[in-house]
């Protein structure tokens, strides 16, 4: 059992070292200092706790994709997120914060199919012909969904929006994203596909 333990935590700590390696040195936290590209893909979560709060993490990462556009850093934005069930759609919400933030609809463009960060990744790719963009969310999502693309052989950087102080929160997270790694090295080299890819979609 002791032999067993430490094998899982081996794999584990190689599996999130081999992800933050692949995204080194291109991720950004400062808008200045990132390159233009057409397209940012902001990544979906949902925008209200279970509580009936705003998520915070929602509403960082539409301020972040809303002040790229605002800085010439991209000139289009690609939501991303879940719209499995017909009560529940990430990317119809991504769409209506952005729009509050004064983004133009012509600029926003939706992915009702981003079930994942896998999916998000690879359909930004084969069904929205983007090989080359900027990801936004947290610092420690940015990672896995850099790696993901850089594998696939996109050209990838990520821009990090704030992240959450609430210690409590924060632990939670990073418990999840330490496993969301592993499951991301083995996606890879499973040669995982997306849930659905669908026809293409022609951003100009």
């Amino acid at each position: 059992m002791g032999i067993g333990i430490v094998f899982v935590a081996v794999v584990i700590g190689v599996c999130n070292w081999i992800v933050i390696r692949s995204a080194k040195g291109r991720t950004y936290d400062e808008i200045d200092a990132v390159p233009y590209h057409k397209v940012g893909v902001v990544l979906g979560t949902v925008p209200y706790l279970p509580n009936g709060r705003e998520n915070f993490y929602f509403n960082s990462r539409m301020k972040a994709a809303a002040d790229l556009y605002f800085a010439h850093k991209i000139s289009y934005i690609l939501a991303s997120g879940d719209n499995h069930r017909r009560n529940y759609n990430e990317p119809e919400s991504m769409r209506k914060a952005l729009l509050a933030l004064g983004v133009p609809d012509s600029a926003i463009v939706l992915d009702y199919a981003g079930f994942r960060t896998f999916d998000s990744m690879i359909r930004a790719k084969k069904v929205f012909g983007q090989d080359s963009f900027i990801v936004i969310s947290q610092h420690w999502h940015n990672e896995r969904a850099i790696f993901i693309a850089r594998h696939h052989d996109m050209d990838v950087v990520g821009y990090d929006a704030k992240d959450a102080i609430v210690r409590k929160a924060y632990l939670k997270i990073f418990v999840r994203e330490v496993l969301a790694k592993v499951k991301a090295v083995y996606d890879v080299c499973v040669g995982k596909q997306p849930k659905y890819l669908g026809e293409p979609v022609i951003i100009p």
